[in-house]
C-alpha cells in the first residue's frame, strides 16, 4: 500500500479522493432519504392507531346534538390549506399559540397528500372531529378538499378558514418547490430535484409540470369531493366553490395580504388567535418557509398561460375571493398613520323588555 502511494501520481490520488468523497455523500444522502421515508411511514401508522382509538372510545357515545349551542370550548376550526399559499407560515402561528391560548392543533396527513378522501374516510373524519372531546377546542389543518359535515349526519359544523393566492404565482412557487425545496427542510430530497429547467423554459416547451391543468387546484379545494370539482375548467365547479366560500367559510384571506387576514381572525376569534398579529410580525417561524431558487416568469410566459380557459376560470375565483376579503376587511379594520387597527364593537342592545326590577 505504501508502494502504491509512492508510485501513484498526486493528481490521480486527488481524483480518487474526490470520487470517494462523492460516493460517501451519495450514500449519506440516500440514508437520509430512507430515514425520512421511514419517519413518514411511522407517522402514518401512529395516526391510524390514534384514529382507531378515537373511534373505539366514542363508538357508543357518538351524538351530534344541535340543541346545545357550540361554545368556545367546543369550537373546531378546519384550515383545508391550499399548497403554496403561505399555509406553513400561518400554521406555525397556530402551533406557537395553542399552548398559551388553550386549544389543540392537529395535522390531517393524507396518503401521498391526496386531497380527496374515500367515502369511508370522510365518514371517519367527520365522526372524529365532532366526537373527539379531548381535542376540543381544536384547529385541524391539512391539504384536503372541503367537506360539508351536514351531508354525513353531523348537525354541528366546524368553522372553515383558508387562504388563496394568485394562480400563476402559486404554480410558479410549486414548480420550483418540487425542484429546489425550501428553507424549512433544506436537506430533504424533492421529487423533481436535479431538473434545472426554468418555469419559462417549461412553458415554452409545453412541459406537463407547467401546463394550464396544473393551475386547477384552488377551485377544487373549495368545491369539495364531487367528481365535477376536479374536472379542469368546469364552470359548475367554479360556482360551487364560490358558493362554499361565501356560505361555508368564516374567512378566506389572500397570500399577498396575510397579515390583514391574521389580524381579522384575532379580532373575530381571540380564543384561538390572541397574540397572532404580533407573533406574525416578530416571530421567527412565521416567515420560515420560502421556496429557494425561484425565478419570476417573464411576460411571454404569463401571457401564454393567461390565454388558457383554465387560468381564466381559476383567476375569476381568485378575484372573487380577493373582493370578498377586501369587503370584510373594509368593515373590520381602519388605517391610521400607516398602521391598521381593528374597529371596536359597533352595536349594542336597547329597549329590552320585560323590564327587570
Amino acid at each position: 500500500m505504501g508502494l502504491l502511494r509512492s508510485t501513484m501520481p498526486p493528481h490521480r490520488f486527488q481524483l480518487l479522493a474526490v470520487l470517494a468523497f462523492g460516493v460517501a455523500m451519495l450514500f449519506i444522502e440516500n440514508q437520509i432519504q430512507k430515514l425520512e421515508e421511514s419517519r413518514a411511514r411511522l407517522e402514518r401508522v401512529i395516526a391510524r392507531h390514534e384514529v382507531a382509538e378515537v373511534e373505539q372510545r366514542h363508538s357508543e357515545d357518538v351524538r351530534w346534538d344541535s340543541s346545545r349551542p357550540v361554545d368556545k370550548d367546543d369550537m373546531v376550526i378546519i384550515y383545508n390549506r391550499v399548497p403554496k399559499t403561505a399555509s406553513t407560515s400561518f400554521t406555525n402561528i397556530a402551533y406557537d399559540l395553542c399552548g398559551k391560548n388553550g386549544f389543540h392543533v392537529l395535522h390531517i396527513n393524507t396518503t401521498k397528500n391526496n386531497p380527496v378522501m374515500s367515502l369511508q374516510d370522510q365518514v371517519r373524519f367527520v365522526r372524529n372531529v365532532t366526537s373527539w372531546r379531548e381535542m376540543k377546542p381544536g384547529f385541524y389543518h391539512g391539504h384536503v378538499a372541503y367537506l360539508d359535515f351536514s351531508k354525513y349526519g353531523a348537525r354541528g359544523k366546524p368553522m372553515y378558514i383558508n387562504v388563496v393566492r394568485d394562480p400563476i404565482e402559486r404554480l410558479v412557487s410549486y414548480y420550483y418547490f418540487l425542484r429546489f425545496g425550501d428553507d424549512y427542510r433544506p436537506g430533504l430530497r424533492r421529487r423533481k430535484q436535479g431538473d434545472k429547467k426554468t418555469f419559462d423554459e417549461c412553458v415554452s416547451s409545453g412541459g406537463s409540470d407547467c401546463a394550464p391543468e396544473k393551475l386547477w387546484l384552488q377551485i377544487p379545494f373549495f368545491c369539495g369531493h364531487h367528481s365535477e370539482c376536479w374536472n379542469a375548467g368546469s364552470r359548475w365547479a367554479l360556482e360551487q366553490a364560490k358558493y362554499n366560500l361565501v356560505n361555508e367559510y368564516l374567512l378566506v384571506g389572500v397570500t399577498e395580504e396575510l397579515e390583514d387576514f391574521i389580524m381579522i381572525l384575532e379580532a373575530a376569534l381571540p380564543h384561538f388567535f390572541k397574540g397572532a398579529t404580533e407573533l406574525y410580525r416578530t416571530g421567527k417561524k412565521s416567515h420560515l418557509r420560502k421556496t429557494t431558487e425561484k425565478k419570476a416568469p417573464n411576460k411571454e410566459t404569463i401571457a401564454k398561460l393567461q390565454q388558457s380557459d383554465i387560468w381564466k376560470i381559476e383567476n375569476e375565483f381568485y378575484e372573487f375571493a380577493l373582493e370578498q376579503f377586501q369587503f370584510v376587511r373594509a368593515h373590520a379594520v381602519r388605517e391610521k398613520d400607516g398602521e391598521l387597527y381593528v374597529l371596536a364593537q359597533s352595536f349594542f342592545y336597547e329597549k329590552i323588555y320585560p323590564k327587570v326590577n
